[in-house]
């Protein structure tokens, strides 16, 4: 995909998910709404981990679709963590900190199954940011360890 239609495709997967997320556009497209700076740090950590995942996705074919698919897969699914790992951080409404925490464990499960499920050897375990850190710990001082050693970019493996 040409970059120009790739940063389309980004910008309209981005515009879309903050739609469901309930997100006025005014808010994300920096309009008169803009974000107040208690929420600043979590609107910042939610695009770096929705940039990474576009980019970690974006990758080159191997001939091998079941191998594509979950190369492509676990970066969405680290993306989902990222992303409720935001919002355990920052997040005050204990129903969506809850779903949060099962999004979590469900998505590092599905990471993990479908890495046996291709074979491939899962990096060794290690606690959750969270879990180093306490809640309500800003990301510059958490500690650099994903969660469980889920981060997996494996296009870029050989």
């Amino acid at each position: 995909m040409p970059c120009i239609a790739r940063s389309i495709a980004r910008s309209t997967f981005a515009a879309a998910a903050l739609a469901m997320l309930g997100v006025p556009c005014a808010v994300w497209a920096g309009g008169p709404a803009a974000p107040n700076t208690a929420e600043a740090p979590f609107l910042a950590e939610n695009d770096t981990a929705m940039t990474r995942m576009m980019g970690d996705m974006t990758i080159k074919p191997s001939g091998d679709v079941d191998q594509d698919f979950v190369a492509m897969m676990v970066p969405h699914h680290q993306g989902a963590i990222d992303m409720a790992q935001a919002e355990l951080r920052y997040g005050h409404n204990e129903q969506l900190r809850r779903i949060a925490q099962e999004i979590v464990v469900e998505q590092q499960q599905e990471i993990v199954a479908m890495r046996l499920a291709l074979g491939q050897t899962l990096p060794p375990s290690a606690p959750a940011p969270d879990q180093q850190h306490g809640p309500n710990v800003p990301p510059s001082q958490a500690s650099p360890t994903p969660p469980n050693g889920m981060q997996m970019n494996m296009h870029k493996e050989p």
